[in-house]
């Protein structure tokens, strides 16, 4: 009888262990513990997210001022060569009447020059730029669209970027001769039309300006590239972050 007692009993407690283990199971089912936050479209953890954007945007402005530091790397690119400013078209127009066109083609060069020789400078800052992305940033770049990245990117640093750049600017139109080019045009333009009422520039701010956004815009090609062109993504960080 004891026997048939003790039996009884571990089979109740059997019972209720089976039954309290199945209420467990329905209360894990029904809250759900924290977990890491991932971006829509994308099965990484936050920090391989982010690790896979800011090596794109490595990359990506890597191959940007590369392409525009070489030679003519603006003056030979047509979507961001710097042309002459429109306030000096006029004069350029006269200029070339009269035979001068050697000394205009000569300022263009030499303002394009300016930006190849100051376009490597930007490397260190990008660099500063992008290892300050947060996850907050990484989330809404990679949910954007193609220039997302560069447009945040360029809204975050274009400021700094313009007084650090501009002294280097400055310095590159001195030692290619830009100011000396502009000093010969506009002399031989009054020469030649002596009450002539020139605008003043400031040309310093104007190469500075043209050559942040042609190195903007490169940026931006290569954005576009690693997220829609397989083959840009060369590493497997990158083929992680943007595959689909």
């Amino acid at each position: 009888m004891k026997k048939v007692s003790t039996l009884s009993i571990v089979i109740v407690f059997c019972v209720v262990c089976l039954c309290y283990a199945a209420t467990l199971d329905d209360m894990l089912k029904v809250v759900k513990l924290p977990s890491s936050v991932k971006i829509p479209g994308s099965t990484q953890d936050d920090d391989t997210i982010i690790a896979g954007l800011k090596e794109a945007l490595s990359i990506g402005t890597g191959n940007a001022v590369a392409s525009t530091s070489k030679l003519d790397g603006y003056f030979k690119n047509q979507m961001i060569k710097i042309l002459l400013p429109e306030k000096l078209q006029t004069m350029a127009n006269v200029l070339s009447k009269l035979g001068y066109q050697r000394q205009v083609d000569d300022f263009i060069l030499s303002m394009n020059r300016a930006a190849e020789k100051a376009a490597p400078k930007a490397k260190e800052y990008f660099i500063g730029a992008i290892k300050e992305m947060s996850f907050e940033d990484a989330k809404k770049i990679l949910g954007g669209g193609d220039t997302a990245a560069t447009e945040f990117f360029k809204s975050k640093t274009c400021g700094k970027l313009f007084d650090e750049f501009k002294p280097v600017i400055s310095k590159s139109m001195n030692d290619v001769g830009v100011t000396r080019s502009y000093k010969e045009m506009v002399n031989k333009y009054t020469s030649v039309v002596p009450f002539s009422n020139l605008e003043s520039l400031d040309l310093d701010q104007y190469v500075t300006n043209k050559a942040l956004d042609g190195l903007f815009y490169m940026v931006g090609q290569e954005e576009k590239k690693i997220r829609t062109d397989p083959a840009a993504r060369v590493t497997e960080l990158l083929k992680k972050t943007f595959g689909k």
